[in-house]
């Protein structure tokens, strides 16, 4: 089909009256993203000549993406999660904010009120002895070097196989989930397991857009961060573990070169001992360097619905 039917006075008008343009009530902000949004698809359903047969598709994989609570899976996928982060660097850089360790995407599957610990939390229920066990350390200090002492360090990861508690059912609540206080020096360690990388279900909603564009599902094995103290602006950050297979080919873009991390297996029984291990164990050091701000808005994280997070407010 050749037909262009865009530009014409009907359906400018017509795109007004969906937006609600032409209405008294309502955001006048949503209006207008509304109206943005709308002519652009109907662009491009004229542009590529989208059949009915290919837009119902197209809803129906909507309509299964919302069934499945997938439309957080996909985002990163599709890149949203980056540009949004591409845009706040790119707004830090007009404004001279420079310095500190580099942003990088929350994903969807932080969950508030972990428990809380000073110092060092041990973050794994002891049930998977089959893990290597992993030592994750630090120091929270300021871009002159100093000690930030009492910086909140929230952590969360998957599991040997993947899942994170909460969205796994078969977890212990909070499990490979902590909220750790610094000390006097601004460290904080913890004791967990190292985690696995994981890929979108095979065949869902997530999956189906993937395998259309050509694109696998994968994530390397990583580890989030909300990191945060009064006077120093709100870090979310992760990072990935150097040699898994998936590192500079994440799904989510997430990959920073400056937060990929190589953990140091020891195996000295002295050392393990020391930590109150019994063996053999990874230990992964990352320090985090937080930017002084006087603005309330850049020391908190930014709002968005986030599992159990109105509860724990």
């Amino acid at each position: 089909m050749t037909v262009k039917i865009f530009d014409t006075p009907q359906v400018q008008d017509f795109l007004k009256t969906v937006a609600g343009l032409d209405q008294v009530g309502g955001s006048e902000r949503a209006k207008q993203i509304v109206h943005r949004l709308l002519s652009d698809l109907y662009r491009l359903i004229d542009d590529f000549d989208v059949t009915p047969e290919e837009f119902w598709s197209a809803v129906s994989l909507m309509n299964e993406l919302g069934k499945e609570t997938q439309f957080g899976l996909l985002s990163p996928g599709l890149g949203f999660d980056h540009y949004l982060d591409m845009r706040l660097d790119a707004a830090d850089a007009e404004a001279q904010r420079t310095g500190g360790t580099p942003r990088t995407i929350e994903g969807p599957l932080y969950v508030a009120g972990a428990p809380e610990a000073e110092g060092h939390a041990r973050m794994d229920d002891g049930s998977d002895t089959a893990s290597e066990v992993m030592w994750l350390t630090g120091q929270v200090r300021d871009t002159q070097g100093n000690p930030i002492p009492g910086a909140q360090v929230e952590i969360w990861h998957a599991d040997a196989k993947g899942g994170y508690s909460f969205f796994d059912p078969t977890q212990s609540e909070y499990h490979l989930r902590r909220t750790i206080l610094a000390d006097a020096d601004g460290r904080y360690s913890a004791r967990s397991i190292i985690p696995s990388g994981y890929g979108v279900p095979k065949g869902s909603p997530t999956d189906q857009v993937l395998a259309a564009l050509g694109r696998h599902g994968q994530r390397p094995a990583h580890i989030h961060f909300f990191i945060s103290a009064p006077g120093h602006r709100h870090l979310t950050t992760q990072i990935n573990l150097g040699g898994d297979p998936y590192t500079w080919d994440d799904f989510a873009f997430a990959t920073r070169e400056e937060l990929v991390v190589n953990g140091r297996r020891i195996e000295d029984p002295a050392e393990a001992d020391r930590r109150g291990l019994e063996g053999p164990f990874t230990e992964v050091v990352f320090d985090v360097e937080l930017v002084a701000t006087d603005a309330p808005e850049l020391q908190i994280r930014h709002a968005r619905p986030r599992a159990l997070e109105d509860a724990a407010d």
